[in-house]
């Protein structure tokens, strides 16, 4: 078959090419350590959209920062006991989608909580305050500022207070928390994982935001990472500062975030992706020390891969 990486048995003893910052696990402790003294003000606001079985609420919390953060919960009525919920995170650039979508979960007695990422394409408020562009691009938000102002710091930050939220709900148990999401989604459901440990299983689809100095290396920084070439066109036209650049992109690189976490993972990779290219999500996926199973489709690219709702839920059933 074609290639537009390296042969599969090349991909999974890959280990990736960005380079990891020596201060990686002080620089996500001091965070986490930032996110746990916010207050929350979480609230419950009933949505005009509604179902016999289900309620429907715009749920906002207060992430670091100060930003308001917006998410569609919807839970399942008349649930007696404690019941599973899935955190849901979206493509680069979207919103948390249609309340309809998260219905199927709900039939089956799950809670579902999908995010808008800050400043993309929902609700969330994105605080700016940062040096440096804002005009394009959220990978290189802050990469001319220190590194506890890079964008997706705070939006993986997110993630993992939104999954602590869903754990202290009453009606969630607290050990039947899952994460699902795919591209921007993928990536952010690592992040979540990774930062919130607690999340028991979780299912990547082609994750994005994974080892950025591979995609450069290969010239695919053109569509999903196509702000990398932006930011070296206007900051660093000469490459002087090449290295330090991919190395504090390394602090938002999910590859190093995978090794913490501790649920059970079922990771989906298409081999055709040109977006998110295989070896930037093998180097996540081979950092991960839990149970894991990966689902591989050899002909696949950054499309919707078949089958692959039917197996996270399947996956979160068992």
């Amino acid at each position: 078959m074609p290639l537009v990486d390296m042969p599969l048995e090349q991909l999974k003893t890959y280990e990736g090419t960005n380079p990891r910052p020596a201060d990686f696990d002080e620089y996500w402790e001091r965070a986490l350590a930032e996110m746990r003294t916010v207050d929350q003000q979480l609230e419950l606001v009933p949505s005009s959209f509604q179902v016999p079985h289900a309620e429907c609420f715009d749920l906002y919390f207060t992430g670091v920062k100060g930003a308001r953060i917006h998410v569609k919960y919807v839970r399942p009525k008349n649930m007696e006991t404690p019941h599973p919920a899935v955190v849901m995170f979206h493509g680069y650039s979207g919103h948390a989608g249609d309340w309809s979508e998260k219905l199927a979960y709900v039939s089956l007695g799950f809670s579902v909580l999908a995010m808008d990422c800050r400043g993309q394409g929902g609700t969330s408020e994105d605080v700016g305050g940062v040096k440096g562009n804002t005009y394009h691009g959220h990978i290189i938000r802050g990469l001319n500022d220190h590194p506890d102002e890079l964008l997706f710091r705070h939006i993986f930050l997110d993630t993992a207070q939104l999954a602590g939220i869903a754990m202290k709900l009453p009606e969630v148990d607290p050990e039947r928390v899952y994460a699902a999401g795919g591209s921007q989604g993928g990536g952010l459901t690592i992040a979540c994982a990774a930062l919130e440990p607690r999340v028991k299983k979780l299912a990547p689809i082609f994750p994005f935001l994974s080892d950025y100095k591979r995609t450069w290396d290969m010239d695919l920084d053109q569509e999903a990472y196509g702000e990398l070439r932006t930011y070296f066109r206007y900051y660093d036209v000469l490459h002087e500062r090449e290295h330090d650049v991919f190395k504090k992109l390394g602090y938002i690189d999910i590859q190093f975030l995978a090794e913490r976490i501790r649920g059970e993972v079922m990771m989906s990779v298409g081999l055709m992706d040109t977006i998110c290219p295989p070896s930037t999500q093998f180097a996540a996926y081979n950092k991960m020390n839990t149970m894991k199973q990966l689902v591989i489709y050899p002909d696949f690219g950054h499309e919707y891969l078949p089958g692959s709702s039917d197996r996270t839920m399947q996956f979160f059933l068992e």
